[in-house]
């Protein structure tokens, strides 16, 4: 199963949240394949990138970048050449549905639900799934 797994999933792996902890557990275990793409990544780095953030992580730097490092390894590199602009609450967030478009998910995991759902441009194969429902999946 090919998916997007959005950036708060992995921070709030790196913080010991139970379902987001599990689900890059899974990925790691090659139980998916998640999608990475240029903008996806540029917001991981950024992101994992900012001490204020896990300040409370059960994860030093050291080892949330290894993290990192090891779940980019298992990450299938994608490549968007066509923005469909899915109109999402928050414009951040639309890279995220034309990464899932590009590379053919059929999930994309956030803990962002309210956001993500609210697209104005639908695609009816693409779910929008928070980590706990996704893992009752697999």
């Amino acid at each position: 199963m090919r998916i997007v797994v959005d950036t708060n999933v992995f921070v709030s792996a790196c913080l010991g949240e139970g379902a987001s902890n599990a689900m890059i557990a899974a990925g790691l275990q090659r139980r998916y394949v998640p999608l990475m793409g240029a903008a996806l990544l540029v917001e991981y780095e950024d992101v994992m990138g900012r001490a204020d953030l896990f300040r409370i992580s059960r994860l030093a730097q050291r080892e949330r970048d290894e993290l990192l490092d090891i779940f980019l390894a298992n990450c299938e590199w994608t490549r968007v050449y066509y923005l469909w602009r899915p109109n999402v609450r928050d414009e951040a967030d639309n890279h995220l549905v034309e990464l899932a478009i590009a590379g053919g998910a059929e999930c994309l995991v956030t803990n962002n639900l309210r956001d993500l759902r609210s697209m104005e441009l639908r695609f009816p194969s693409l779910r929008v799934l928070a980590p706990g429902a996704f893992m009752k999946e697999i």
